[in-house]
């Protein structure tokens, strides 16, 4: 009963939050479509732009993708004519959303600003910053850790008794749902930013349901690692762990209630 009335809460809170930057003085609905029609279009030329800088590195990039096989003596093998081309426009496709991505994330908050208090306004670089920085850490940690440690584990350990040969659709789909996957899940921060900056929770709910973000985040970790044992696991959960508390000590910061005490004490002290 006390579950389903705290969530009743949340989802007042999400409502309320919504309808009062609804309204807001701001464009009419036209306006606002034509500012959509506006922000796709450069969001689009930014990413064809970041394909063609990852379309000239091509070479490199298979290479940088290719080196967890290879350093367990494998290589991707082609089972199809069309494997080679495919996997280049896929790797160019993606690193340029990679590189355009700061590109993009502006775009986004300059059409979701209009939205927003003047002085919310002033976390722009902040934010750009660091979901940028968030989604490389998680996917350089995904990289550098749990792929090479999944080459090994999935291929030497439990492939060793058949014969070794990994197609280049199997091995990129493995290698880009695991790589952005992790680059995704190190976003959690932002999430709870932009969350705790709309009014919807705040660090004291964080904190009281810390015990069912433990669980998921260890179901998470349980999924994406390679080695089953508890201390692989507990491995890939710690980082986790601490973007969840460093969002806690984010909401607790950006939260508008302890923002509006800030204001009237610094009124009164004036």
């Amino acid at each position: 009963m006390a579950v389903e009335t705290e969530n009743a809460d949340l989802l007042d809170r999400a409502r309320a939050s919504v309808q009062e930057r609804a309204e807001l003085p701001g464009m009419s609905l036209m306006e606002h479509l034509e500012e959509l029609r506006k922000r796709l279009l450069h969001a689009i030329l930014y990413l064809l732009g970041g394909c063609i800088v990852a379309g000239i590195f091509i070479k490199q990039l298979t290479g940088f993708i290719q080196k967890p096989l290879t350093n367990i003596g494998l290589q991707m093998t082609m089972f199809h004519p069309t494997e080679a081309i495919n996997f280049d426009i896929k790797t160019a496709i993606v690193c340029g959303a990679i590189i355009a991505s700061p590109f993009i994330l502006y775009q986004v908050w300059l059409f979701i600003s209009p939205g927003m208090y003047a002085n919310e306004k002033k976390y722009v670089w902040p934010f750009m910053s660091a979901t940028v920085t968030l989604f490389l850490a998680g996917a350089w940690f995904g990289y550098r850790y749990v792929l090479p440690g999944a080459m090994v584990v999935l291929v030497k350990h439990f492939g060793h008794d058949f014969n070794q040969v990994i197609g280049i659709d199997e091995y990129t789909g493995f290698f880009m749902s695991l790589i952005l996957g992790l680059g995704i899940t190190f976003e959690l921060p932002i999430l709870i930013f932009f969350l705790s900056l709309f009014g919807i929770v705040d660090a004291k709910f964080l904190l009281k349901h810390f015990r069912y973000a433990i669980m998921a985040i260890f179901l998470v970790a349980a999924c994406i690692c390679p080695d089953p044992s508890p201390t692989g696991m507990c491995l890939f959960a710690s980082p986790m762990l601490v973007l969840y508390f460093l969002g806690v000590v984010i909401a607790y910061y950006v939260h508008p209630k302890r923002r509006n005490r800030k204001k009237e004490a610094s009124g009164a002290a004036a």
